[in-house]
């Protein structure tokens, strides 16, 4: 796989000066989520999208794997991996995707979401499966039902070249779909999943609050 070095480079050969401004300032995972809260959720009020760092950026607006893209470009514009973790549920629910970093060692995580719940991870999980484990019990639906069943190895986005995903103008189905099918590991045995007990009714208010209002933008 192309060094790290090297993609950073050919990142910041694609990106326009307006682009780089946004890049250089994003420079810790601090720095990254803050600017991912500042931005709105994408409520797909016209269809289903999954827009390139470029798009978000010109848009102003992202939703979870969006919101992951962005920090991954940001982590590689300054020389650092673009992981991507996935979050898998069953399928009544939806996946989350966040972007790993890695702080002496310690893995954390950058995440956009419109909920309480799902949200940034400090760097303080020595391995990644104690990070996806801390958003197990968050992992709810409206009925108390918890649903993370999976999550990814990292997903290194080097396999794709930046200009099919950082400055894209189209469409960015197929990494999504790729990651999906990308190598996970379960949560634990499906004897213990029987065994999970619902989120009681004070833990289910936490899915009433949300940080922008859909009926603003839809």
């Amino acid at each position: 796989m192309i060094s790290i070095v090297r993609y950073q480079q050919q990142i910041k050969a694609l990106l326009s000066p307006d682009e780089h401004r946004v890049f250089k300032k994003l420079n810790t995972p601090q720095k990254i989520q803050t600017y991912l809260d500042s931005v709105a959720i994408n409520f797909e009020s016209t269809g289903e999208t999954l827009l390139s760092p470029r798009q978000v950026i010109a848009q102003k607006r992202a939703h979870c794997m969006e919101g992951a893209l962005l920090a991954a470009a940001a982590f590689a514009y300054h020389g650092q991996l673009p992981l991507l973790l996935d979050l898998q549920t069953i399928p009544k629910d939806e996946d989350h995707v966040v972007t790993l970093f890695n702080v002496d060692g310690y893995w954390g995580a950058i995440s956009k979401t419109n909920h309480s719940i799902l949200r940034y991870r400090d760097p303080v999980y020595k391995t990644v499966r104690e990070l996806a484990l801390s958003y197990f019990h968050e992992y709810m639906m409206l009925d108390g039902k918890k649903t993370l069943r999976a999550y990814s190895e990292p997903y290194d986005l080097r396999v794709y070249k930046p200009e099919a995903w950082v400055v894209s103008e189209g469409e960015l189905d197929y990494i999504a779909e790729e990651l999906d099918d990308s190598r996970h590991f379960p949560i634990a045995p499906e004897k213990n999943m029987k065994a999970v007990r619902r989120a009681s009714a004070i833990e289910i208010k936490a899915l009433d609050f949300t940080e922008w209002d859909a009926d603003k933008y839809l």
